[in-house]
């Protein structure tokens, strides 16, 4: 089986159709990358290969610019003008390929390396029951890049310093004239020396390799409001990657988990709790105690009650989250029939029988036994 990294066509890597928008490609990328990180594969060289493949991938189709040259050429960098007529000269790709980067901020610009805001970090989260319902607040760790302590986040090893890419002159960008039939026309394509930041690192840093970031975990306090269910998303402010060049931090979006309860089922914002009564209750009627997420409450059992029979506590159920109130709590009676018998108590249970004429196995001789018994 090829991986990603095996493929040539980089839509396949993402897993997204040619005429994909920027937002439709780099949500596949952000699913991609969570299912493939290295954190989450611990060992999986296999993983790892297409995590390596769906980051350079993205690095192309991610970038409208560097796009736009792989849809044309099929590649990017300095051989992007290499066309069908050989010698890297193709007339037609550079014509199309310059109005294109002339419509959209190209033809001889420079790469702005501002400040850019974090990646957005997402992770499940598994709360029991009691704390959906009541709330609570935890402590959720985080494995995040933050930025390098020993390099301040330059990427070079201190007392060295970070120098102006002498292929680009610190553009982050290099250009290359053509002269065809039609004129000279230029072709601006990413550095391939300082990969479009415009900088050089002699001695890249010993803790983060040159990248400016180590990965770290970081310890972040989470309120889980009342009421949450499965497939909830909360957002945490802030606490995501760090943001590049002194940009703002993302954010941590935590998908709720709620974990299965023995007592209770939960449907949305009701519970349901299955509730055994003997016979005699269930035929008599009973005053009995059931559970509730806050405590024990006295229940009537009405006289003549069925097996299966659902008795609704109002305002007991799931506190419902940002609308106020509370679901219901619905009881199922399940109306327990005895496997094993006394013999008093098989001597009543056949009187009974006897007086509301019904067909019974009879033990013999119940009704002598029962006067000895009730005398």
């Amino acid at each position: 089986m090829n991986g990603p990294g095996n493929e040539k066509d980089l839509y396949k890597v993402l897993g997204v159709p040619r005429d994909a928008g920027q937002e439709d490609i780099k949500r596949a990328y952000r699913k991609l990358v969570r299912k493939y990180h290295p954190d989450a594969n611990p060992g999986d060289k296999e993983a790892e290969q297409r995590f390596k493949a769906i980051n350079e991938a993205y690095e192309v189709l991610g970038d409208p610019q560097k796009r736009r040259q792989y849809d044309q050429f099929g590649t990017i960098g300095d051989n992007a003008g290499q066309g069908p007529f050989g010698g890297g000269f193709d007339p037609f790709g550079d014509i199309f390929g310059d109005i294109f980067d002339s419509m959209f901020g190209g033809f001889g610009g420079t790469r702005q390396q501002g400040p850019s805001r974090g990646e957005d970090l997402e992770m499940t989260l598994s709360v029991s029951l009691e704390e959906a319902y009541f709330g609570s607040t935890r402590n959720v760790t985080l494995p995040r890049w933050e930025k390098c302590n020993r390099c301040d986040g330059s990427g070079a090893e201190p007392g060295t310093g970070v120098r102006t890419c002498p292929a680009c002159g610190g553009t982050g960008q290099r250009q290359h004239q053509q002269r065809t039939p039609f004129g000279t026309f230029v072709n601006v394509t990413t550095c391939t020396e300082c990969k479009g930041t415009g900088k050089r690192i002699d001695s890249p840093c010993k803790d983060c390799g040159g990248s400016g970031r180590v990965r770290k975990h970081r310890e972040v306090e989470v309120k889980i409001p009342r009421g949450v269910d499965t497939g909830v998303r909360l957002r945490v402010a802030g606490e995501g990657g760090p943001g590049a060049s002194g940009g703002p931090p993302g954010d941590l979006y935590l998908l709720i988990k709620v974990e299965e309860d023995q007592r209770f089922e939960r449907h949305g914002d009701d519970l349901h709790l299955r509730k055994h009564i003997s016979f005699p209750q269930a035929a008599l009627g009973s005053e009995i105690e059931v559970e509730t997420m806050e405590g024990s409450e006295k229940l009537e059992i009405p006289q003549g009650t069925q097996n299966g029979h659902v008795i609704k506590l109002k305002g007991k159920g799931m506190p419902r989250l940002g609308r106020g109130g509370s679901g219901n709590l619905y009881i199922h009676v399940v109306v327990d029939v005895p496997k094993k018998l006394s013999e008093k108590e098989r001597a009543l249970l056949e009187a009974l029988a006897e007086e509301m004429d019904v067909s019974v196995k009879s033990g013999g001789g119940f009704m002598e036994k029962l006067r000895q018994w009730l005398d």
